[in-house]
């Protein structure tokens, strides 16, 4: 415990980064304490009944085998076909506490704790964007992704399902796999058995994919991207950065596994009407596309209107910025808000959510860089008032919830 209290482990940095994340559950009870049980959708809830009947042992949820042990209401609104998009993973997360407790679902007390795994994935992932960000840029980068992560109206309502799909556990994952598979790349040359030595990375990339696959099938057009990452990042080791991909890939699908309950006829059944990608080319010619993904970034945050194009224009300006740690989240963004762009007619994508995340990182790097030039005392002001007005725009929102 002295160890893990240490001031390199638990000292100032992680104090602010700790309240951030305490303003930002708060801002979750608020909208959560604004709910009510009749403003859940029916998608929302079949998956909860559906995931609370599976815990019951009653069948597998998203498939023809979910057999509710009595002819509930809510059974009419389901399909009675395979989930094309999510994996029982989707349905079990919500309906864990309820099936622990023995709380009605429907109840006040219910949606609080059907709500309650979500908080905890936005909280997990805020602190991995505060952890990745401050180890690729220091503490001015690491609070800065923080502070327009804490304060990202789309992140809050995701965090807190006030209306809107439970997205923010996909994108837990998928910011997982891809820091994970770039730490692991930067190991391989160890003089060490790397693959071996990697098990803890292996199994924490292993996790990530079966949450980010196991909430979206979709996303499992990270799993390439990964593997072009860790070939650029360690050439001469390709070998093993592809076993240790495999390996990994291969603990996420043992974890999928797991939430079909090991049942392996429904388990392929699932795999082969799972739908992998919803684009449209022709959507990348649709004005409308690129509108809607543009405002769905903005929903993120206002204040991305103006640091985006700055950070942008920064990067593309000053060759100084164009290392790996900011190319990095700037390509994952690009490519998820390309995906948005090309399947705009799917309500519940998470892509541009996905993108939002990795654009907090990218600008986080930006400004940091900026912050080690001469003029950083001109962009410490702007950044800090930019940051200020955001937080304040967003819990004046808030606020006139009632």
């Amino acid at each position: 415990m002295r160890t893990f209290f240490s001031r390199e482990r638990f000292g100032k940095p992680q104090v602010l980064a700790g309240l951030l994340l305490l303003v930002f559950v708060a801002e979750c009870a608020w909208l959560l304490a604004h709910s009510a049980p009749n403003m859940e959708s029916a998608e929302e809830v079949v998956r909860v009944h559906e995931g609370l009947e599976q815990w019951h042992g009653h069948g597998v949820a998203g498939t023809p085998a979910m057999q509710p042990d009595a002819a509930p209401e809510w059974a009419a609104l389901r399909s009675n076909e395979y989930d094309p998009d999510h994996s029982p993973l989707w349905y079990l997360i919500g309906a864990a506490p309820v099936a622990v407790l023995g709380v009605a679902p429907g109840s006040g007390f219910g949606l609080w704790l059907t709500h309650a795994p979500y908080v905890v994935f936005g909280v997990l992932l805020g602190a991995s964007v505060w952890y990745v960000s401050r180890r690729l840029y220091g503490n001015a980068g690491g609070y800065i992704a923080l502070a327009l992560y804490c304060f990202s109206p789309a992140v809050v309502r995701s965090s807190a399902l006030w209306v809107a799909p439970p997205g923010v556990a996909a994108a837990w994952g998928t910011f997982g796999a891809v820091f994970t598979a770039i730490a692991v790349s930067h190991t391989l040359y160890a003089p060490r058995e790397v693959v071996l030595w990697n098990y803890r990375r292996i199994v924490l990339l292993g996790i990530s994919l079966a949450l980010a696959v196991g909430s979206q099938f979709s996303l499992a057009l990270v799993i390439p991207v990964l593997l072009v990452f860790m070939f650029y990042l360690a050439p001469e080791r390709r070998s093993a950065a592809l076993v240790i991909l495999a390996a990994a890939s291969a603990v996420g699908l043992a974890l999928l596994f797991a939430a079909y309950f090991f049942h392996p006829g429904i388990f392929l059944q699932s795999f082969k009407h799972a739908r992998l990608l919803t684009v449209s080319a022709a959507a990348l010619g649709m004005k409308g596309a690129y509108v809607q993904m543009l405002k769905e970034v903005a929903s993120s945050g206002p204040v991305l209107v103006v640091l985006v194009p700055a950070a942008l224009l920064m990067y593309i300006l000053w060759p100084r910025s164009r290392y790996f740690g900011n190319t990095a989240p700037l390509l994952i963004a690009l490519l998820f808000l390309a995906l948005r762009v090309a399947s705009p007619h799917d309500p519940d994508s998470v892509f541009s959510l996905i993108g939002a995340v990795f654009l907090f990182v990218f600008v986080a790097g930006i400004m940091a860089d900026l912050l080690e030039t001469t003029g950083r005392e001109l962009t410490a002001a702007v950044v800090t008032g930019l940051l200020a007005a955001n937080a304040l725009w967003n819990l004046i929102g808030l606020g006139r919830i009632r």
